[in-house]
């Protein structure tokens, strides 16, 4: 996989994905940026979110499990000194319909330890949760 992205001047740069899709990335004001685009930190927090999303989605659909809601919180700490990495990241996935929770649980297991390249590619401490139809949050270890 490659990617190609031009210096926009200031702090942004814009590029094309392989997959053709454009990708605009900016710093806040307050690093030089304009602000143009999200930051590279909240496109990486957003990429580990959705990574695992989606093996979630795909792995119960292929239980035969359909899901009627499904929203992630994804919460990251970084490091107060550089290169100020994201050293601890909880991920709660909140997920709503007729789900038995064995199967959910599996599901997540099998993103996290499996399938997730983002999430597996990170160097930080990752926690897991579930919010099941609204019941109380659990974790998973």
């Amino acid at each position: 996989m490659k990617a190609r992205l031009n210096w926009d001047g200031g702090m942004a740069f814009s590029g094309e994905t392989e997959s053709g899709h454009s990708v605009l990335l900016d710093a806040g004001e307050e690093n030089g940026g304009a602000n143009k685009g999200p930051r590279p930190t909240e496109v990486l927090l957003n990429a580990a979110a959705v990574c695992t999303g989606m093996d979630i989605v795909m792995i119960l659909e292929k239980m035969r499990l359909t899901i009627d809601g499904f929203h992630i919180e994804i919460d990251g700490t970084r490091a107060e000194n550089h290169p100020r990495r994201f050293t601890e990241i909880a991920i709660t996935y909140h997920i709503d319909g007729e789900l038995p929770e064995d199967k959910v649980v599996r599901a997540i297991k099998l993103s996290r330890d499996t399938y997730c390249t983002v999430v597996n590619s990170l160097n930080a401490s990752i926690h897991y949760g579930y919010v099941l139809n609204g019941d109380a949050p659990k974790t998973i270890s």
